[in-house]
Order: structure tokens, then C-alpha cells, then sequence
């Protein structure tokens, strides 16, 4: 079983890894376009709202409710009865998400003065800022079919990931990278307003993922006709997984929501330098911790629905003990090179070094609770495979105030930073809190051997950044530096730190044995 999931877990790391560089490129293009001024904090909400409902209607919330029920079906060997699961369920999915569409793209107006609340209030008094609300509104309508698209995407992807075709969905993010950059190189640059260029990138990006897929479903033989079945057992059992799951599983998205609407009042440049701090975050939350996640929620259906309880909390220790292999240094790294990083990957253009500086302190914040954030990845599926979505819920809405309440305290205090920090801290209670409902249910808890493995890790770390500090050149030195200078100082500082990490854990015993969980 551990071969099996290892496997699969490079499979989609390496096609992860493939995005996450895309995406990465991407993200320099739009800065050298945009740099972190109004049209960039424009752009990103535009593109930040039909992101945050495909957590809702998509990859989250019905990704997690989805996949067992499937899994469930599946297992029973009966294609026929698969595919009209299949059927109904997307046929269902697909009329509620059209009609979200519609609204979104009508009511565009609404909803940016919903979220972006200080720009419209500049609207209305014709403030500084009123241009934002009215371009924002505009992108939105282009941005938000993205929503249609993608959440087919998701249908797709958890249905190949059922089957063990791992590859394909976690290739598919590609295109969406490639569309963008595309437009931004030879469309937006010919617009008045090169930011309705990125608008329509979002746009192809979501029609040629939705694409992309339909051949790999029609070889699977699961490719169906839609049907309403809004009362079918399977779709009621999902829609009944889900709709708890709904806030559960999309806490941090809301807790960035309600980043989004408090930096509307903060200063212009808020909004873009949280967002390239949180792309640099994303990019190891995405190789590793989504990618475990991915792996092991139909991994962990499969012994629900087989009763192997031991074989259950084994595979749990697996994905813990890969999160806390690959998230420790992930974590560290990105602190203490959060300047390097930024400096190489996006300070050329209309991005300046005022702008490093800014996006590198709330990247520090974010770092922070890296881990937490890849826990939750792992420790989630432990509810969601045993079909339990009501508590997580409990633990999203315990979570969700903890970030409202840390928000009020630190916006005031450090503004944008104090947002960065507030989402890390309450990823921190998000992820204790799913822990210890495992732990008290006897479902999973951590083996001595997995906490012996956290304290060599954690030694381990502690040489990572002893080494990168004392071998780090000083600000100035990186600021006077070419940028062919830059990336391959910063290339030995990750190797350096990446050579200690390993070399130190090999030392204190750490062996591949560790990884594996023993049946």
C-alpha cells in the first residue's frame, strides 16, 4: 500500500511540480506587467472570487464529499451504476453552478461591492479609489465563467483520481498558467488596459482545462450525459456530505475573503503583495501537502469501506509523517529566503524593490503556518473518508472567528502583515483542533515512532537555518547583484539548505522506512 501511495504521490508532486513552476512564471510576467500598484490589486480580486466559490462548488467542499461516495460505488464493481452516479450527479452540479454563473456575471456590481466594500464606498463619494470598483466589476464578468469551467474540471479530475489516474487532473492546472501567460504577453500589452488582457486569460484557462479532459473520460468509459437528479440516493448523500463541508473545508478561503475586504480599506498595494507572498506559499503547499492530500483521501475510502480500521490510522501516520518530512524545511527555507526569493522571481518591471520588501514580510507571516496549512491537507480526509463532515465544520467556524478576531487585533496594528499573520494562526488552530477529534475518536494518533521522527526533523531544521543565516549575504549585496547573479546564489542557498536538512536527518537515523506505513 505505501508503495502504491508513494507512487502515486511523485506522480502527482512531479505534474504538480510542472504547474506550480508555470504558475510561478506566470506570476512574473503579470508583475513585470502590473508590478503591485491598482490595476494588480484589481486583477487579483477579479481573479480571487470565482477562485474562492471553486473551493465551494469544486476541489473542496465537493472533491471531499464526492470521492468517497464514488469510491463507494465504485468498489462495488458495477460500471453501469458508476456512470449513473456520474450522470446525475453532474447533471445536478451542473445546473446549480450555471445559475451561479448567470448571477455572478449579472450581478458582478454586487458582489465586487460586497468584497471590495472600500472601493465602492470611494465609488460613491467618488473617492480616490472609485476607479478599482468600477474596473473590478468589469473584470469579474470575464473572470467568473471561469467558475462553469473549472468546476467540471474538478468533477473530472476526482473521478480519474478514483480510478488512480492521478496525472491527468494535477496536469490540467497547466493550461490555465499558460493561458494567462499567453495573454499577457501578446494580447494585454495591445489593450488600453492590459489587465482586461490577464481577465481573458482566466477566461481560455478555464474553457481548455474543462477540454482537456474529456478524452481521458471517454477512455476510462465514465464520459456520460448529464442528468437532473436532485432526489437520487447518491446525489443526496453527497449533497448531505457537502453541504456541512461546504464552510469546513473552505475556511481558509473565507478566512482570504475576509483578507480581501479588509485590505479594500488598507493601502493601494495591500491586496497584490499579499497575494505574491501567498503564491510562493501556495507553491509548496501545492507540491506536497495538496498532493498527499490528493493520494490518500480515496487511499483512506477504501479502508473505511473495507473496515480496516489499523490499516486506516496507518495510512493517516503515512501522510503526517510525509508532511512534516517535506513541510519542516519548506517552511524554514521560505522564512529565512523570503527576500532572495521574491527579489529573483518577481523584481523587474513595475515591481520595485519597495515592493520586495513589503510582500517579503508577509510572506514571513504566512511561512509561519505553512505546516499547519499542509496538516490540515492531511488530517481533513481522516473526517471526510469516514463520511463525517459535521465536524470539521464545528472546527472551520471555532477557526473562522479565531481569524476574525486575530484580524481585528493585528490589521490595526500591522495592517496587511496583520492579516498574513492572523490567516497563519488560525490555520494553527484549524489543524490542532482536526488533530484532536481523531485523537479523541480513536480514529488516528500520532505513533511514538512518528513524534521520534518529528524531533529529528525539527534538529534537522534548526541546522537549516543556523547554515542559510550565517552563509546569507546582507540585503544590500543581493540588491547590487544582476539577476543572473541572484538566481544562482539563491539556487545554492536552497541547495545548501536542502544538503544540511538531509544529511543531518540521515545522521540522527531518519530512514526510508520511516515512510512507509507497515501493514
Amino acid at each position: 500500500m505505501s508503495k502504491r501511495l508513494l507512487r502515486s504521490g511523485m506522480i502527482v508532486s512531479i505534474m504538480t511540480l510542472v504547474s506550480r513552476v508555470l504558475g510561478l512564471v506566470r506570476d512574473v510576467v503579470v508583475a513585470n506587467l502590473m508590478g503591485a500598484g491598482a490595476s494588480a490589486d484589481v486583477f487579483f480580486f477579479a481573479n480571487k472570487i470565482p477562485n474562492f466559490l471553486r473551493r465551494l462548488f469544486a476541489e473542496g467542499a465537493f472533491s471531499q464529499a464526492f470521492v468517497p461516495v464514488l469510491t463507494e460505488s465504485h468498489a462495488e464493481g458495477d460500471l453501469d451504476k458508476t456512470r449513473e452516479l456520474i450522470a446525475k450527479v453532474s447533471g445536478t452540479l451542473g445546473v446549480i453552478v450555471t445559475l451561479v454563473t448567470v448571477l455572478g456575471v449579472l450581478g458582478s456590481g454586487v458582489i465586487t461591492a460586497l468584497f471590495g466594500a472600500g472601493w465602492f464606498l470611494d465609488w460613491l463619494n467618488d473617492g480616490p479609489n472609485a476607479g478599482k470598483f468600477e474596473l473590478a466589476s468589469l473584470m469579474l464578468k470575464i473572470t467568473f465563467p471561469y467558475l462553469w469551467f473549472i468546476t467540471f474540471v474538478a468533477l473530472s479530475g476526482a473521478i480519474l483520481n478514483t480510478l488512480g489516474k492521478f496525472a491527468v487532473s494535477s496536469f490540467t492546472p497547466v493550461f490555465l498558467n499558460i493561458s494567462i501567460i499567453a495573454c499577457a504577453t501578446f494580447i494585454a500589452p495591445n489593450l488600453s488596459q492590459p489587465e482586461i488582457g490577464l481577465a481573458i486569460g482566466v477566461f481560455l484557462g478555464g474553457l481548455i482545462q474543462f477540454l482537456f479532459q474529456i478524452p481521458f473520460l471517454i477512455r476510462e468509459k465514465v464520459f456520460v450525459r448529464p442528468q437532473w437528479g436532485w432526489h437520487d440516493p447518491g446525489v443526496v448523500k453527497i449533497r448531505t456530505l457537502m453541504i456541512p463541508a461546504l464552510f469546513g473545508v473552505s475556511v481558509s478561503q473565507i478566512n482570504l475573503l475576509f483578507d480581501t475586504f479588509i485590505a479594500s480599506f488598507l493601502a493601494t498595494g495591500s491586496i497584490s503583495w499579499l497575494y505574491y507572498s501567498d503564491r510562493l506559499l501556495e507553491f509548496p503547499l501545492g507540491l506536497f501537502g495538496i498532493a498527499i492530500a490528493t493520494v490518500i483521501l480515496p487511499a483512506l475510502s477504501r479502508k473505511h469501506v473495507d473496515s480496516e480500521s489499523t490499516s486506516f490510522s496507518k495510512t493517516m501516520d503515512w501522510g503526517v509523517r510525509m508532511v512534516l518530512l517535506l513541510g519542516i524545511p519548506a517552511m524554514l527555507g521560505l522564512m529565512v529566503l523570503a527576500k532572495p526569493m521574491l527579489m529573483v522571481l518577481f523584481m523587474r518591471g513595475e515591481f520595485t524593490s519597495s515592493d520586495v520588501h513589503n510582500a517579503s514580510l508577509s510572506l514571513l507571516a504566512y511561512a509561519s503556518g505553512l505546516l499547519n496549512f499542509m496538516l490540515i491537507k492531511v488530517l481533513a480526509p481522516g473526517y471526510y473518508a469516514r463520511q463525517d463532515t459535521k465536524t470539521p465544520v464545528k472546527y472551520g467556524i471555532i477557526a473562522m472567528v479565531t481569524n476574525m478576531v486575530f484580524n481585528a487585533i493585528f490589521a490595526s496594528m500591522y495592517g496587511y502583515v496583520g492579516l498574513a499573520m492572523a490567516t497563519a494562526l488560525s490555520a494553527l488552530v484549524n489543524a490542532g483542533l482536526l488533530y484532536r477529534g481523531l485523537h479523541l475518536a480513536n480514529v488516528y494518533r500520532l505513533s511514538k515512532e512518528t513524534l521520534f521522527f518529528v524531533s529529528k526533523l525539527s534538529i534537522a531544521g534548526v541546522f537549516l537555518v543556523l547554515v542559510l543565516l550565517w552563509f546569507m549575504p546582507s540585503m544590500d549585496i543581493w540588491v547590487s547583484w544582476t539577476l543572473f547573479n541572484r538566481i544562482g546564489i539563491l539556487a545554492a542557498m536552497i541547495g545548501l539548505g536542502a544538503a544540511v536538512y538531509l544529511i543531518t536527518a540521515l545522521l540522527l537515523g531518519v530512514r526510508l522506512h520511516h515512510l512507509k506505513a507497515e501493514m
